[in-house]
């Protein structure tokens, strides 16, 4: 009961980064990876790794429509918000498919060519 408390006091405060973090099916199992949760400033040897594994509570049927889904090449889980209904912290999955890398050369290339057209209008000015 104590960690639990600690955890919702720190989820309350907004100390909590989904930046990098994804879900996946292990054993049947939901787990989220990489969801950091800030150490709690007052605790003390109580305080767990802030990037450990996280069990996510979901039901079979659940299970096997995320297992069906993610089972498509390329797709994984990504925790897109995390918010409070009632007593229980809700976590948002969606279903995200990573870029290519030519997709990545194109984005890069986009970028550069609208910062070079804004040094330029930058010196005209």
């Amino acid at each position: 009961m104590f960690f639990l408390v600690l955890k919702l006091s720190l989820l309350e405060t907004g100390k909590v980064n989904l930046k990098d973090s994804y879900a996946n099916i292990k054993n049947g199992e939901a787990y989220i990876y990489s969801m950091h949760i800030s150490p709690y400033e007052h605790g003390n040897i109580f305080n767990k790794n802030p990037l450990r594994d996280r069990k996510l509570l979901l039901n079979k049927n659940e299970i096997n429509k995320l297992v069906g889904l993610i089972k498509q090449k390329g797709y994984t889980l990504v925790p897109m918000s995390l918010y409070f209904s009632g007593n229980f912290i809700k976590l948002e999955l969606g279903i995200g498919k990573g870029k290519k890398l030519y997709d990545k050369r194109e984005d890069i290339a986009k970028r550069d060519a609208q910062m070079r057209i804004q040094k330029e209008f930058g010196k005209r000015v």
